[in-house]
């Protein structure tokens, strides 16, 4: 079984091909990725009405891309899947309007992805893949969560942000050091020049003796410290974003460790665009190894949106018999779209 995966949530156009076969895990045969923060960066921030239509220039070439690097022809497509939501509406529709166009025009059925979903399984494409049950930290753009994943659809909620999460902070605190958009890698770039011990900043919900987070109070307190600053912020920069760094990945560390702990599993992934930071990857590894805990993570060219994962995911469902891919071509998208609500059926 040959997928054809289309990502376009925000501002990456992503198509990607996995080939399916048995009860084996799928594999990638090509994926293309291309990103817009090039185009929004002159805005400070992603413009929906810009997005959508960069992605319809977009998706038909890096189709065409995928399917020439894997030898495939569209013929040979058995699914087309693409991201339902959550994401941007106007986004959300290009993608799925164009796999359902594609499928009508193939005769093959179509199946609609949830984003997250797709982060979460994403670690499955890895040199080192993960194996059911274990505990994954899902830590991409406005969502930081903890579940519990017992197979492919069966999660439980642990915790979840109740306000900004881990990727708002990055990108806040950048914004609020004058670092261009997009301020998450910017920030992690500056802090390798900093001391995080530098400045002490608050780590939100840290005792709270819950599995929740919350860093909105922490993005208040990197602005306090830039007023604070003044004319010396230049200098500090560094300091002050390698302070802030530490304290959202001492946070996420702490909390994966104890949802680790109150599950008794012995494995953890780490899934979306933060799962990229070093400091975060780097502190895990060394905590859990003192635990004997397996840690997982994507490959890092697969930790921002793309199509592979929303190829894999589909494929994995559809292995598992956990749904269904449609064929009378009716779409919607939903722009919210917890993941809580993501069933097997």
């Amino acid at each position: 079984m040959i997928v054809l995966g289309i990502e376009s949530s925000c501002d990456e156009t992503g198509v990607a091909l996995v080939e399916a076969a048995g009860t084996q895990v799928p594999r990638l045969r090509a994926h293309a990725l291309h990103s817009q923060v090039e185009m929004h960066q002159a805005y400070g921030g992603v413009v929906p009405e810009l997005a959508s239509r960069d992605h319809i220039r977009r998706v038909l070439p890096l189709a065409q891309q995928v399917l020439d690097e894997a030898g495939c022809h569209l013929a040979d497509v058995d699914v087309v899947a693409y991201t339902r939501g959550p994401g941007l509406a106007g986004a959300l529709l290009v993608g799925a309007g164009v796999a359902c166009a594609l499928g009508a025009a193939l005769g093959r059925p179509v199946l609609g992805v949830h984003h997250l979903e797709g982060h979460l399984l994403s670690p499955f494409l890895s040199a080192d893949p993960p194996a059911f049950p274990f505990i994954a930290l899902l830590v991409s753009g406005g969502h930081t969560q903890l579940m519990q994943v017992e197979g492919v659809g069966r999660y439980t909620l642990l915790g979840e942000t109740i306000d900004d999460a881990a990727g708002e902070a990055f990108d806040k605190s950048a914004k609020l050091l004058g670092l261009a958009y997009p301020g998450g890698p910017a920030l992690s770039r500056l802090a390798e020049q900093g001391d995080p011990a530098a400045f002490k900043l608050p780590r939100p919900l840290l005792h709270s003796g819950d599995l929740d987070f919350s860093f909105a109070g922490l993005k208040t307190a990197v602005l306090t410290q830039v007023h604070k600053l003044g004319d010396a912020l230049e200098q500090r920069k560094a300091d002050l974003a390698a302070s802030t760094e530490a304290a959202i990945v001492e946070v996420l560390v702490k909390k994966s460790l104890a949802a680790l702990e109150r599950s008794g599993l012995r494995r953890i992934v780490v899934a979306g665009g933060v799962g990229a930071n070093r400091r975060l990857r780097s502190q895990l590894d060394a905590a859990c190894a003192r635990r004997g805990v397996r840690v997982h993570y994507p490959e890092l060219a697969l930790c921002t949106d793309n199509g592979a994962m929303i190829a894999l995911a589909a494929a994995m469902r559809l292995q598992g018999g956990v749904q269904q891919a449609r064929a009378d071509y009716a779409f919607d998208v939903r722009p919210r779209w917890p993941l809580g609500e993501l069933t097997e059926g």
